[in-house]
């Protein structure tokens, strides 16, 4: 019983961490597409996306440490 627990919590939270690591995916791309279609430089929006881009990368960093595998296109639609 206490195992059935244990495994139950870890899968949930496996795949909230999906969800996220799915959301900061898609800001980080979102903010890449402004920067790029932007004009003028400015570094606050280029500040922005590498902030974007380091938590996605840290999420990343902790599912394979987690040994999380997953599609992340499939947590997309769920939002």
């Amino acid at each position: 019983m206490k195992w059935k627990k244990k495994y139950r919590l870890r899968r949930e939270y496996d795949e909230s961490l999906l969800l996220l690591m799915t959301r900061l995916r898609e800001d980080w791309e979102h903010a890449r597409k402004i920067e790029e279609t932007s004009i003028e430089t400015d570094d606050y929006l280029f500040a922005q996306t590498k902030l974007a881009e380091a938590k996605f990368f840290y999420l990343f960093k902790e599912a394979r440490y987690r040994k999380i595998k997953g599609d992340l296109s499939a947590y997309s639609s769920k939002k």
